[in-house]
């Protein structure tokens, strides 16, 4: 079996990745694709995580223009994620992954609450962990959710998810002369204001020396390429 270059990996992902046609709902089809991608890491015996986000079932964002308070509009996101956690769950698990569903907010009946050394001791033990609930306060993204849960159980990287293979310094589609970075310093990208993920989160691996790997996640076999040290996407970290 070839030798991974990382025991322990966070997957941060947007929610958009189990939805269909239009970006809405949860497909099972493409719930199915995404749990057998991440089985294609699982099967290296790499230990991997998953934080998802909510946005394919709720946009916060277009409450509050309509004057819905943050508070309720992001705690309903949080609840959104769990869903999707749980529809990535029963894929995993229909495919033999043994999975546990961890959530910031607590739902005993239908997961359990998110405890960091019972999160790691399921991880030893073979079991991929997802993290719902976002980190349980509103104000905070998913992708800061996604960097304090790599921290808390030692993740080697945080990789995220997108749809495409790299960070630009614009749009590729509109512009053909878009610079493409390998890699970039945290201090870098905040001050590129770039979008890929939010500053805090970008602030929080900084402060903690956790690298993040963007890349193509529908890219046939992406992630488990990079985990077996083929060089994708563009890496965030510090360059001195």
């Amino acid at each position: 079996m070839p030798n991974p270059r990382y025991k322990r990996i966070l997957l941060k992902m947007g929610g958009e990745a189990l939805s269909g046609p239009g970006g809405f709902g949860i497909d099972p089809d493409r719930a199915a694709e995404v749990a057998q991608n991440v089985k294609e890491v699982y099967d290296l015996g790499v230990q991997v995580a998953v934080v998802i986000g909510g946005g394919n079932l709720w946009r916060g964002a277009e409450g509050i223009e309509r004057g819905m308070a943050q508070a309720t509009a992001d705690h309903m996101g949080m609840i959104a994620t769990v869903m999707n956690a749980l529809a990535l769950q029963d894929a995993l698990e229909r495919i033999g992954v043994a999975t546990r569903v961890q959530t910031s907010i607590e739902m005993r009946t239908v997961a359990e609450p998110y405890i960091r050394l019972r999160a790691i001791r399921h991880l030893d033990k073979g079991r991929v962990v997802i993290f719902g609930g976002g980190t349980g306060n509103p104000y905070f993204t998913t992708d800061s959710a996604g960097a304090l849960r790599a921290m808390e159980i030692g993740a080697d990287v945080l990789i995220k998810a997108t749809k495409v293979d790299a960070i630009y310094d614009s749009d590729p589609h509109e512009n053909p002369n878009a610079k493409r970075f390998d890699k970039i310093s945290y201090i870098d990208f905040l001050n590129s204001r770039l979008r890929v993920m939010d500053s805090t989160a970008i602030s929080l691996c900084m402060e903690n020396d956790m690298p993040i790997v963007v890349l193509n996640f529908w890219q046939p076999g992406s992630v488990k390429k990079y985990v077996l040290g083929e060089d994708l996407g563009t890496t965030i970290c510090n360059l001195e």
